[in-house]
């Protein structure tokens, strides 16, 4: 009787260990299979965004599989020109470089920056993708699906950010930028601690890290990740400007069409 009962142990310690050797591999693939966004560094959209101002520039990425929605409509206001000439408002140093709401600019919208830019964003949140110096997090007001254009850099951490604002990119040249801006005199306002001068977004332009032989993501402008194409044939150096600057000459070209008298 005794054999009996140890035998019937052993066996249901058997099949526990088999049922935890069967979940520990469905989580490993899981893992594996979303590894852009659970790993330590969701992967970058192919674009690289330049912010140029007096003290330097500042070039980003964007996380189009972390927030879809969120880094389409900041991609589509920056290939329309809406941040040209808006500002960083707030300056907090070690918590956030803030820009404002391209509405709010100087310069003048038209239609359809106007459109693009009044149309608001989900909050969309990733629980491993946290609020740390160099990522971007989307402006808003209480309504979590409020954001339209403004939005921060963070310039430190802050985890009491994380699950309520939308991290939609990161830094991937310019920290000394913004570690110069960090040093500008400020006032406080309220909560906001803000430059005497707000520091203007002269100059707004963008490229793509490695251009595929395919030249529709071109002709489309679309955010593309790595690898979403064969990247074996590659572009020569003349091919690759000459694709490049042709696609954003066409964006140019309707926006001064829009802006300017005929």
């Amino acid at each position: 009787e005794l054999f009996l009962e140890m035998k019937g142990i052993y066996i249901k310690a058997y099949i526990f260990v088999c049922l935890l050797v069967f979940l520990t591999k469905i989580n490993a693939a899981d893992l594996a299979q979303n590894q852009h966004i659970l790993g330590k560094e969701p992967i970058l959209s192919k674009e690289r965004i330049i912010f140029q101002t007096k003290h330097g520039d500042i070039e980003f990425g964007l996380f189009p599989k972390v927030a879809p929605a969120t880094a389409e409509h900041i991609f589509k206001l920056i290939k329309l020109g809406a941040y040209s000439g808006n500002v960083f408002f707030r300056i907090d140093k070690g918590f956030v470089a803030q820009c404002s709401d391209v509405m709010s600019r100087k310069l003048p919208l038209n239609e359809e920056q106007r459109a693009e830019a009044s149309r608001n964003v989900p909050l969309e949140v990733v629980e491993s993708v946290r609020h740390v110096a160099g990522v971007l997090s989307m402006g808003r007001y209480d309504d979590p699906n409020s954001g339209t254009s403004s939005f921060s850099i963070l310039l430190g951490s802050a985890p009491h950010l994380d699950m309520h604002y939308t991290i939609f990119g990161r830094v991937t040249k310019g920290m000394e930028t913004l570690r110069k801006m960090e040093e500008l005199p400020t006032r406080q306002e309220g909560i906001f601690v803000m430059p005497l001068e707000p520091v203007v977004i002269e100059s707004v332009y963008w490229r793509r890290e490695s251009l595929s032989d395919d030249s529709e993501d071109l002709i489309n402008q679309k955010l593309t990740l790595p690898g979403n194409r064969d990247d074996s044939k590659k572009f020569s150096t003349i091919e690759e400007c000459q694709a490049m600057y042709s696609a954003q000459s066409v964006d140019l070209q309707r926006t001064r069409e829009k802006c300017l008298p005929h």
